[in-house]
């Protein structure tokens, strides 16, 4: 099953340097039965792009949950500062249906081997602000705040880019 992993751009690298990447809490976001049915209409190409959706919301709580843990760490630390950006890692993999949590979700191995990857997904640079303002207040919108929402929604008009497992390293590497 093509299964979306939400990541950051840290975890990417941390893929890069090891050849795995570790899906958080192995949750991911597939196009499920329960999907389908949410849906009235939409093939599944359309279906997919929305669990792909999912994943890339859930790369907006996992970028925050970096940002304030940063905060807390010791400033000598010699992490990079790395852009904000959404990030989807696209995989194929055997995966446990989820319902209970929402239409979309999966439960899977955490240890993801780069071969099981079909593909990474990124934002651009023009989306920086835009998911740096999503990001500010990604709880507020999940609590129903309207303005909140309405930020999240505005990095939703933004596409990810796609990049082959083999683009990996170039791509780190520009930015």
């Amino acid at each position: 099953m093509r299964v979306y992993l939400p990541a950051t751009l840290a975890m990417l690298m941390r893929l890069n340097d090891t050849g795995q990447f570790d899906a958080v809490g192995g949750t991911g976001f597939a196009l499920t039965p329960a999907l389908r049915e949410h849906y009235t209409s939409g093939d599944d190409e359309e279906l997919a792009e929305a669990a792909m959706r999912e994943a890339a919301r859930a790369s907006l709580r996992l970028l925050a949950a970096e940002l304030e843990s940063g905060s807390e760490s010791e400033s000598g630390s010699e992490s990079p500062v790395l852009p904000a950006r959404r990030v989807v890692v696209a995989a194929d993999l055997d995966a446990t249906l989820r319902p209970d949590l929402d239409t979309a979700v999966v439960r899977v191995d955490p240890a993801v081997p780069l071969e099981a990857i079909a593909s990474v997904h990124v934002d651009l640079r023009d989306a920086e602000p835009f998911v740096s303002a999503a990001v500010a207040v990604i709880d507020e919108a999940d609590l129903g705040d309207e303005e909140a929402e309405l930020a999240v929604g505005d990095v939703d008009d933004h596409d990810l880019g796609w990049y082959a497992t083999q683009e990996l390293p170039f791509l780190l590497e520009l930015l």
